[in-house]
């Protein structure tokens, strides 16, 4: 196959690369519209100012609606997912107001935010675009696309909040049924790659408790700690305890990049 043709999305589907455990560990994001053209480097290169000590350690991630700006003004949000995740978002006229005070509002409205960054990877723009523009129509004041969520042979991905679950391996119509069930606060565990915030094997036994115990409804696992290689998770009201054993693999994680490099997944020990 030539370099140009190689996409990262089937190749990694037809390894057979596991899904679950693949959600950003981020806890605190910055979302500022942008319509774009985005580059590669997307968020390093908008101009942003220096960020006040309550936003200075956010991932930064530009977003636009699907096909334009939303409107007057540039709307930010601010996601913190330690704990109980909580969404505030705000109008500036200008990116430099974010260095001061800033009039943030609680959001308490579903976010579907899909990585479309083309310039990032192919398959992101490919695959992620005909998924903003079917969640888009159905949603469209909960849809952005968004510069880099991680994961390009994931694609399409999706980022939801409040809830900080991430989603992978989407089509459009995959894409709507899972965003549905999301929107009634169930996982949709097929798609699912894990809850953002969380550690990535922490992610791996929350589904896995999931799928075995069919706890589809969001609240119902709750992470109480990580140590070491045992994760637990609270769930009915119990506390479980489940070991994790972790397996790296060299892997080429995109479409432009040949370099073969390391991809570590979990399972639960038998």
């Amino acid at each position: 196959m030539d370099a140009m043709d190689f996409r990262c999305t089937p190749a990694s589907q037809a390894d057979a690369e596991p899904l679950a455990g693949t959600a950003p560990t981020d806890t605190e994001w910055l979302f500022v519209e942008q319509p774009g053209p985005w580059s590669r480097d997307a968020p390093s290169e908008a101009g942003l100012p220096d960020l006040p000590p309550e936003l200075a350690g956010a991932r930064v991630q530009l977003i636009r609606r699907h096909g334009g700006a939303s409107g007057p003004g540039i709307r930010v949000f601010h996601a913190s997912l330690a704990g109980r995740p909580e969404v505030r978002t705000a109008l500036v006229d200008d990116v430099a107001e974010l260095a001061g005070e800033v009039s943030w509002s609680a959001y308490d409205e579903p976010l579907w935010l899909v990585c479309t960054n083309g310039r990032r990877d192919v398959c992101c723009a490919e695959l992620g675009r005909p998924v903003t523009a079917a969640l888009a129509r159905r949603w469209p004041e909960a849809t952005w696309e968004t510069t880099h969520l991680g994961g390009h042979r994931f694609s399409a991905t999706l980022l939801a909040l409040p809830s900080g679950i991430a989603l992978g391996r989407l089509d459009p119509a995959t894409a709507l049924a899972a965003v549905e069930e999301l929107a009634v606060d169930e996982v949709p565990l097929e798609h699912c790659r894990g809850r953002a915030g969380w550690p990535a094997a922490a992610q791996v036994a929350d589904l896995h408790l999931r799928s075995v115990h069919q706890l589809l409804d969001l609240a119902e696992v709750e992470l109480v700690a990580v140590e070491g290689d045992v994760v637990q998770l609270r769930a009915d009201g119990a506390v479980v305890e489940l070991t994790m054993s972790a397996t790296t693999v060299a892997r080429r994680q995109s479409c432009a990049d040949e370099r073969l490099k390391p991809a570590t997944s979990y399972a639960v020990a038998q």
